[in-house]
């Protein structure tokens, strides 16, 4: 199993949904970035449980602490990072480990059940699906924190916000949005009228026990130009990576995306030109940003789609580990759409990503 993601910004996370916590411990971490503690857990309050009433009503305080790599700067008074590892940690408190009792022996459907009991010879953790639960990203939005505020010292800015939920889409692009409003609701769609929408429907979803998906949309500002490794780790390969990499995501487009097969090249092209202070920039974005794996100075913006939820709260027809025929009863805390919680999961992922990208192209040239 590998754990760890990054080359040299580099994280290693561990832990499971149901068991004594969560940690990571990061590498690669510059010396001398400013800590900001309410910053780092509020980034954690964005992704916890129990936060709304279209979220899981699991009670976790999510509350991190750091256990080294940071040391106070007695000329500023203030808590400073050292170039050591970080090591963070989150403790579990609301486990309610009897509700999966009834699937120790049972695959529940399009869960990882199944296949983590084949790849490991029949040793899993199944209480909330163990190390394949969502909750593991707690660990990967707390070092996101960290990421976030060296990039802030960069002036780069990521911002992620819900763009659809089920079939009710915001269709304007990010240009024409307030993202200042992202966190002005439960859902984080920055537009009042369609999150009110895409809250009443996920409400009813839950109330009719089922589930639903959902796309979150990111966007990237700040970010030079010349970040990105071709051949094989060009920076929009590696942001689908890190963001497939997140639980229940199914798909993953940047730029134009798919939209743009229906266009022609004298449409997608992405004209040069030099504006007033003698900046590279393009008339147009269609590129998304990154153009042959490396960015080229512009907005990157991106959507990761997710899918409904597995657990549903009716009753399912599968296997146990016999391959007897068995029903799942449909139980537990769960969440009827994963996207408001996923909004600082993509944001974190990103931002790893780019700071990742931005120390390894500083060792490109003398």
């Amino acid at each position: 199993m590998n754990n760890t993601y990054g080359q040299l910004f580099r994280i290693t996370t561990a832990g499971e949904s149901h068991g004594k916590g969560l940690g990571v411990i990061i590498d690669g971490v510059p010396a001398g970035i400013k800590i900001d503690y309410d910053f780092i857990q509020n980034e954690l309050t964005r992704r916890k449980p129990g936060q709304s009433k279209i979220t899981t009503q699991r009670k976790e305080a999510d509350e991190v602490q750091i256990l080294s790599g940071v040391f106070i700067d007695e000329k500023t008074g203030t808590d400073k990072t050292t170039g050591t590892p970080i090591q963070m940690v989150i403790f579990n408190q609301d486990q309610k480990s009897k509700d999966y009792s009834h699937i120790a022996e049972k695959f529940r459907p399009s869960h990882a059940d199944y296949t983590y009991h084949v790849k490991y010879d029949g040793y899993r953790d199944y209480r909330g699906g163990g190390r394949s639960s969502a909750r593991e990203t707690a660990a990967r939005v707390a070092a996101g924190a960290i990421a976030k505020l060296a990039l802030n010292q960069l002036n780069i800015d990521i911002k992620a916000y819900v763009s659809q939920a089920g079939s009710i889409k915001l269709d304007k692009p990010y240009t024409e949005l307030d993202l200042s409003k992202i966190e002005d609701n439960i859902i984080r769609c920055p537009e009042p009228e369609i999150a009110e929408e895409m809250i009443t429907m996920i409400d009813q979803t839950r109330k009719n026990r089922d589930t639903i998906g959902g796309v979150v949309s990111c966007v990237i500002t700040g970010c030079p130009a010349g970040l990105g490794e071709p051949a094989f780790d060009k920076l929009h390969a590696e942001l689908g990576k890190a963001m497939l990499s997140i639980n229940a995501v199914k798909g993953f487009e940047y730029g134009s995306g798919f939209d743009g097969v229906a266009m022609y090249g004298s449409e997608h092209n992405d004209e040069f030109y030099t504006d007033e202070n003698g900046n590279v920039r393009t008339k147009t974005n269609h590129s998304g940003g990154i153009q042959g794996g490396i960015s080229n100075g512009q907005d990157i913006y991106f959507k990761t789609a997710f899918k409904p939820v597995a657990t549903i709260m009716s009753d399912q027809e599968s296997i146990d580990i016999n391959g007897d025929k068995v029903v799942v009863a449909g139980k537990g805390r769960h969440d009827p759409c994963v996207v408001s919680r996923a909004v600082p999961i993509v944001e974190a992922m990103a931002a790893i990503v780019i700071l990742d990208f931005y120390l390894r192209n500083k060792a490109v040239t003398l």
